[in-house]
């Protein structure tokens, strides 16, 4: 597994000005789990009895496409009360399922909430032997992460970028204070606001139109 090492840089690194849309916490049903770089192979009763060792388990789902049945990669776990989400996120999040890694966050039932972009923060300049369980581990202690994810290419490499969602613009805040310009693994490293390029260029369209 990835190690991270923080160090402080002399000098920061520049990045873009994000604004922050202001404080305020990110609200969601905390019984159902999003279970994500699921191997292919991986059945609904399969991602049922991993899960259902943490807690009671109401229902599970293997996304599929809809012609070819063929797993998406990615399925749901919903839980009766949030006590039992809430541990199989800490226990079960980042550990081999069909010798894959799997990822884990919490569903989010209004899909505004995660299109909004609100307390996501972009990471660049990363160390390419940071893994997903690495990054979460350098920025859970600034708050409840909501998602996690490295970009990585097709052959399942990074791409030197990732993205952080917390449930408050206080903890992005925070991380991005306290992150940006540090050197993680030696290398210096962007922590800012992220910046949704396209929407500005979507509602001058609209106003067009």
């Amino acid at each position: 597994m990835a190690q991270i090492q923080l160090h402080q840089s002399a000098a920061p690194v520049p990045g873009p000005n994000g604004v922050a849309a202001g404080p305020g916490a990110i609200h969601f049903v905390p019984t159902s789990l999003y279970v994500g770089d699921l191997d292919f192979n991986v059945t609904d009763s399969q991602l049922y009895d991993v899960f259902n060792q943490v807690g009671q388990v109401v229902s599970v789902r293997v996304c599929r496409d809809l012609s070819t049945r063929r797993s998406l990669g990615y399925g749901y776990v919903n839980y009766s009360n949030p006590q039992d989400a809430a541990r199989a996120l800490d226990v079960l999040n980042f550990t081999p399922l069909n010798n894959k890694p799997i990822r884990i966050m919490y569903s989010h039932r209004d899909p505004s909430i995660r299109k909004s972009g609100m307390a996501n923060i972009f990471i660049k300049n990363l160390d390419k032997g940071i893994d997903h369980k690495a990054l979460h581990d350098t920025f859970s202690s600034f708050g409840n992460i909501l998602s996690c994810k490295i970009a990585t290419d097709v052959s399942g490499q990074s791409k030197g970028y990732g993205f952080v969602q917390f449930d408050s613009e206080e903890a992005a805040q925070n991380a991005i204070d306290k992150l940006n310009g540090m050197l993680i693994n030696d290398k210096q490293v962007y922590v800012g606001h992220f910046l949704r390029k396209q929407e500005p260029r979507k509602k001058l369209k609209e106003s067009l139109n």
